[in-house]
């Protein structure tokens, strides 16, 4: 089977809940597939948002690109709905000033339909996500 980036809107993906949204900013500039847009937060954490695939998916790997984010907690649930997450993967992010922090994250037991990314501290008052990359495979349509 085919590895994709099942984070992307144009493979279906949606961002259906984000904590905070900034009209030049919207979270779904995230999934977007642009490298020069993002979504940020409003400046109180903990900030989270939740991905949606629409299928069963299997990630292997995730990239995400942010800034300022200093520790991230990754929960996934596969559910028909958005409940019953479980904890996942959670990281301290290392600060990189003047760049993006480029975290990659290989991935162990990715079944998943939804993806939900807490932003738990940050170095400054705001933070941003550029983009959110899973690469992996659709396993089955929700049924």
């Amino acid at each position: 089977m085919k590895k994709t980036d099942l984070c992307l809107s144009s493979e279906g993906a949606e961002v259906i809940l984000a904590t905070s949204s900034d009209e030049k900013h919207p979270p779904e500039n995230m999934i977007d597939g642009n490298p020069d847009t993002f979504w940020t937060t409003t400046g109180m954490f903990p900030q989270e948002f939740i991905i949606c695939f629409h299928k069963h998916v299997r990630i292997e790997r995730l990239v995400i690109q942010s800034y300022f984010v200093r520790t991230l907690r990754i929960e996934k649930s596969t559910s028909k709905e958005p409940v019953d997450f479980e904890p996942w993967i959670e990281r301290d992010l290392v600060h990189t000033e003047g760049q993006l922090q480029n975290e990659e994250i290989m991935a162990r037991d990715g079944h998943a339909t939804y993806l939900r990314f807490i932003i738990i501290s940050a170095f400054d008052h705001f933070a941003s996500v550029h983009s959110v990359s899973a690469e992996g495979t659709a396993v089955s349509n929700l049924s």
